[in-house]
């Protein structure tokens, strides 16, 4: 199981961030849309322009998050999870997806030594973790359980329509207000 979700400070905020940006404040205000039956085929476009620009360094790369789960509303934003052997040698991977149209925006090595790459317009978030994971499979176990129990994708998408509202300018505000319920289904698909 993840800790419990915990609001970051302004000063975490900055140390994770990379480049000029807001630590917290999203490109634009924070919407969930209706479910989009384009999602997946975003993503397999951007699938092939990630294996393109790394080749064999892909050990995994996944579709996850609520773009991911069939008839989940969600924010327009693709997330994916790319696996490296290493994510903290930058150097290996970080080039030639900026050459591919990824730019490094977060760097958290307190954090499963994660990394985070947006396109320019942020309607992706590249997130890079290593090998076997904890982060990672939290990700798939919790898209599949969405896939497959129609109820706990409603809550969370209650929970989601929510957290938009009440922060839609504070991206940390709206992972942590959603923090609680995303803990409960994790435990309903057998985390502990």
């Amino acid at each position: 199981m993840p800790p419990p979700s915990v609001r970051l400070t302004p000063e975490q905020l900055a140390r994770r961030t990379v480049g000029p940006r807001t630590g917290d404040v999203p490109v634009k205000p924070i919407t969930i849309s209706a479910y989009d039956p384009g999602w997946p085929t975003r993503f397999a476009r951007e699938q092939a322009r990630i294996r393109d620009a790394l080749g064999t360094r892909v050990l995994a790369l996944d579709h996850v998050g609520s773009t991911a789960v069939p008839g989940l509303p969600a924010k327009n934003r693709i997330d994916i999870d790319l696996i490296v052997a290493d994510p903290t040698d930058e150097d290996t991977y970080v080039p030639d997806l900026t050459a591919a149209g990824y730019e490094l925006r977060t760097r958290e090595p307190h954090w499963y030594e994660h990394r985070c790459l947006w396109t320019p317009g942020h309607d992706v978030n590249l997130h890079v973790f290593g090998p076997d994971c904890d982060e990672h499979l939290r990700h798939l176990i919790f898209r599949d359980w969405l896939r497959t129990h129609p109820a706990d994708r409603d809550l969370y998408a209650a929970h989601k329509f929510e957290a938009a509202a009440r922060h839609p300018n504070s991206a940390s505000a709206y992972v942590h207000a959603k923090g609680a319920v995303v803990r409960e289904i994790l435990q309903r698909a057998g985390l502990r």
